[in-house]
């Protein structure tokens, strides 16, 4: 009789405990961020520590530390190398316990990590990385990719040039994943308008020396050299074409990703009638002014925000809108990121579009020009809009998709 009563006794503090624990995981409103990115190198003024600065104003601004939430952010520098990146997050994972990682600029990092958080089931949270590839055939439940891809590039300035007569294109041509899906878009969309491409060259990221490079655009005669680099590659490229006088030979130069702190470090008297697209720009409205004036007074250097810390904000605060919706922290990537994808999407920097089920935001992208110095009313005050592409446009149609998630 004691013991069938201690044995009794013993199975309901059993239950009991196991019910309390349940209850505490139930109720965890513990989340922690990792932003993966270049810190240090020519990606580092796109994203680097101002993606953090971009990522905790979103945190502060989601209100749910005032709802008892305890968020925190840490970062680490993928140096540009998959295996480095791939390494990186997997400790924050299995040793930090991180639920999302944030930012990933650099293509072939950020399909390796996509993999890796696929397998762990965690978050990843793609604004820098441009490869359509990632809510393509590469796509996964636990990605999403929010701010820009090679589609939208492709799509914008692309098209433009060819249909304004740039009917002929060489590429040089970044060497790695971003660099190959970028002229791959472009040379779709190029002649699908019409156009022809006269040929590519392949350069080392990170690369000091484009003379080679820039001579064998300039022999092919090609009416446009189409940039598929980015960051520091790209405003390196731009420096020593002027000093080849690609543009004075009558070519023109297609920046197929350029951001504003592309334009400034450059300064406008070099940069000025670079045609490009991008989704966001600070001096878009109110809203993006407000904003940016705030990250700018944060910000290393007081710069304004890329398009992709832009994106980091907006995407991080709609991650924790998601979180908010479902109470706690599951620890299960594949459902925050399928409540991510039920909830309508609103910040002020980017407006209202869906997430769509491959993983891409839709928003709006527009065709800017640098403006030339005297058009210039201040600092930073570098573009100015030629067109509009609608955010249907702007990605790649559902119907289109290699991605595994779309029902068709």
């Amino acid at each position: 009789m004691t013991t069938t009563f201690a044995r009794r006794s013993a199975a309901l503090l059993a239950c009991a405990a196991f019910g309390f624990a349940t209850s505490a995981f139930a109720q965890d409103k513990t989340v922690r961020i990792g932003v993966l990115n270049d810190m240090s190198s020519l990606y580092a003024d796109i994203g680097g520590p101002n993606s953090v600065v971009a990522i905790k104003m979103a945190v502060e601004d989601s209100g749910l530390l005032k709802k008892g939430w305890k968020i925190d952010v840490i970062s680490g520098d993928h140096q540009n190398k998959p295996d480095v990146g791939v390494n990186i997050a997997r400790q924050w994972i299995d040793n930090d316990k991180i639920d999302a990682i944030a930012d990933t600029p650099n293509s072939g990092v950020a399909l390796a990590v996509s993999n890796l958080v696929k397998e762990k089931n965690a978050v990843l949270l793609n604004s820098g990385a441009a490869s359509a590839d990632l809510t393509g055939k590469a796509c996964t439940p636990n990605t999403v990719s929010y701010t820009y891809d090679t589609y939208m590039l492709a799509n914008g300035t692309g098209k433009a040039l060819t249909k304004a007569g740039g009917d002929s294109w060489f590429f040089l041509t970044a060497d790695y994943a971003f660099g190959h899906a970028l002229e791959r878009d472009t040379t779709a969309v190029v002649t699908a308008n019409g156009g022809k491409v006269l040929g590519s060259v392949k350069h080392p990221i990170n690369t000091a020396d484009f003379s080679s490079f820039l001579l064998q655009a300039q022999s092919s005669k090609a009416k446009v050299v189409g940039l598929a680099n980015a960051g520091g590659d790209t405003t390196n490229s731009i420096k020593q074409a002027a000093e080849f006088g690609i543009v004075q030979g009558g070519q023109k130069l297609a920046a197929l990703l350029l951001f504003i702190n592309d334009v400034h470090s450059l300064g406008l008297k070099t940069a000025q009638g670079l045609t490009f697209t991008e989704s966001f720009y600070w001096d878009m409205n109110d809203q993006t002014r407000g904003w940016s004036k705030r990250f700018s007074a944060l910000a290393n250097k007081n710069a304004m925000p890329s398009m992709t810390q832009a994106g980091n904000y907006a995407m991080v605060l709609h991650y924790l809108k998601a979180m908010d919706a479902l109470g706690s922290n599951p620890h299960d990537g594949a459902k925050v990121v399928a409540k991510m994808k039920e909830l309508p999407t609103d910040d002020p920097l980017f407006g209202k579009g869906p997430l769509r089920e491959d993983g891409r935001r839709l928003i709006p992208a527009y065709l800017f020009e640098v403006k030339k110095p005297e058009e210039s009313k201040g600092p930073w005050d570098y573009y100015k809009q030629i067109a509009t592409i609608a955010a249907e446009d702007a990605a790649k149609p559902l119907k289109d998709s290699e991605c595994p998630l779309v029902k068709k």
